[in-house]
C-alpha cells in the first residue's frame, strides 16, 4: 500500500531528501508521493515533523 501525504504537510522537503525511491516531490500545496513507484518502506514517515505522509487508504 502507497503512502499519501496529507494536508498537513508544511512543505519542508524532509520526506523528500529521505525517500530511497526518489518518488516524492514539490506539489502546488504541499509534496506529493508518485504511488506507482512508492514500496511503502515509511521512510518519509519517520522524518516528516508533522506526520504527514501515511498509508493509502485507497
Amino acid at each position: 500500500m502507497a503512502y499519501k501525504i496529507s494536508e498537513k504537510c508544511i512543505s519542508c522537503g524532509a520526506c523528500a531528501s529521505a525517500c530511497p525511491m526518489t518518488c516524492i516531490s514539490q506539489g502546488s500545496e504541499k509534496y506529493v508521493i508518485d504511488e506507482s513507484i512508492c514500496i511503502s518502506c515509511g521512510t518519509c514517515a519517520g522524518v516528516c515533523p508533522v506526520d504527514a505522509p501515511a498509508p493509502s487508504e485507497d
